[in-house]
Formats: structure tokens, sequence, C-alpha cells
């Protein structure tokens, strides 16, 4: 699950100092993009190999949840599948019997076919072959339906607990432990040994390379902002210790909001002032909800 909370910046791409009395046009505090990791199975943590700070890399294995029970019902299904293909009927060997015996028939009602225009062999006789020739044709023709439909039940059956085996092995691969993101380990919320329930968060990761501040401008400086307007933001550390960085504007509120009590604008007289997102590339100097100022 994503959300939008305040995020350590990472970055001085210019370290020009500022004095205390520079002027802005608005001010924020930096935030970051970041996701929390949840457990998307149930089951007893065997690893979480990672510590607050660290930083993460994304699809890495990052610790994992027992699959033992899994892996099991998986072997015994593999077992069950191997088991229903070994009784699946060799048709072309089961019927080859009758093939022949249809073969030899033929055979037989040519012989007396022959004796019959010779006058050496009645038409019973000739009646009685052909009647037994298509009585094994019918024999062959019974015999190849069932054992086609046999046959089909056993791929029918067998796909299904494929089906089920993919189930599992999706279930398998979700007791990896990943973050879908690169960045830094703010928060970790469980331990090797804990049992971890579907959805119980695991830990929480920001993208610590690309930060923005959130600054907010009254009404009448909207006109003189748009996205991709590049800016430059002004972070302050305390002790008149303040640092220039390139930032572009990269949204823009469609509606306003009250001015935030820890937000002040060149305007303080205003109350409705409008959200923007100013992207800064960070280095890792600024700190999580540090405050930033903004001139255009």
């Amino acid at each position: 699950m994503k959300q939008i909370i305040p995020s350590i910046l990472t970055g001085l791409l210019a370290l020009s100092s500022c004095n205390s009395g520079q002027d802005y046009d608005a001010t924020g505090i930096f935030e970051s993009t970041t996701v929390t990791v949840s457990s998307e199975t149930s089951g007893k943590i065997l690893s979480l190999n990672l510590t607050e700070g660290d930083t993460i890399e994304a699809g890495i294995m990052a610790g994992a949840i027992d699959t033992t029970l899994l892996v099991l019902q998986r072997k015994q299904l593999a077992g069950q599948i191997a088991a229903l293909e070994s009784s699946r009927p060799d048709i072309s060997r089961q019927i080859e019997s009758l093939r022949q015996q249809i073969a030899q028939q033929e055979n037989e009602c040519r012989r007396i076919a022959n004796l019959l225009d010779d006058g050496a062999a009645t038409q019973k006789q000739a009646d009685d072959a052909e009647a037994g020739l298509r009585i094994l044709q019918g024999q062959l023709a019974a015999s190849i339906s069932s054992l086609s439909k046999n046959s089909a039940s056993i791929t029918d059956n067998s796909i299904a607990m494929s089906h089920q085996m993919a189930q599992i092995d999706e279930q398998i691969s979700r007791c990896r432990i990943s973050s879908p993101i690169t960045g830094t380990v703010i928060a970790k919320y469980a331990e090797p040994g804990e049992f971890a329930a579907t959805g119980r968060p695991l830990f929480k990761v920001a993208d610590m390379d690309n930060v923005y501040l959130r600054a907010y401008f009254t009404s009448t400086q909207l006109a003189d902002i748009h996205t991709g307007q590049k800016v430059t933001v002004i972070a302050d550390y305390g002790a008149d210790r303040q640092f220039e960085y390139p930032g572009t504007i990269i949204w823009i509120a469609d509606e306003s909001e009250f001015t935030p009590k820890s937000v002040q604008t060149r305007d303080t007289r205003a109350d409705l002032v409008y959200a923007v997102k100013i992207a800064v590339k960070n280095d890792g100097h600024i700190k999580l909800g540090m405050y930033g100022e903004v001139r255009l």
C-alpha cells in the first residue's frame, strides 16, 4: 500500500549558502512516497534480514515466511498427477487386437465372396461373414470412444491438479518478502519467529533518491507557476544554515485548502492556498520533515 508521508530527502545538488533573510514565495516540508510492505500470506516469519536505515533493492529477497506445509502439499499433488498420468490408456495398443481381428475378418469376407462367385459357398456364409465384420467394427468404435473418454477425463483431472499446483506455487512465491521499490527502510514492524497474518505490515520503505517539497501557494501566485517549471528550493538546516537546490514543479492541486498552521505563505492574510509538489534530487543531507522554502 502506497502512502505519501514526510521522508528523508537525500541531496544537496547545489551547496549555495543563503542568508536567513532570503526572500521566498512559499514554504513547506520535505516529503517522500513510501510503501508499507505487508505479509501476503500467513505463517511463521523465518527471516527478515533488514534494520531501519538499511538500503533495500527492489525485488531482492529480504525475508521469508515458512513454506513447509505448502511444499508438502505441492509434492502430494505432483505425486497424484504422476499416478493419474500413469493410468492413461494406450489407445493404439489396446485396440490393436481388434484391428487385427477386423483385418482377418475382411480377408474372410473376400475369400467367401470369391467362393460365392464360383458357387463353392452359400449366400448365408457370405452374410454371416459380413455380420461378423460389422460386429468387430462396432466393437472397435465403442472401444475407441470409451478409451478416448477415459483419456480425456484423465487430462481434465490432470489440468485441474496442475492449476492447484500453480496456486500453491503462487502461495509459495508470496512467502518471499521483498520491496517493490528501491529505497531506505524507515520502519520495521516484525521480527523473525513471529507469526505473520495476511495483511500484517512488516516494514516501511521510502524512495530516498527522489523526494519533493510540498509547498503552498496563494491563488494570486498560481498565474506565475506551472508544472514542469524550474524553481529554487531552499532547505533550512537551522542555526542560519541554508542551502539551495534546483527543483521542478510536478503537481499543482486542483482545489484549494485552508493554510496549514505550520506553513507560512507570502501573503499571510490568505486563508485558502493550493498545494504544490516540487521534485528535488536528494544526496542524503535533507532530513525527514525538514522545513523548506521556494523561490520562483
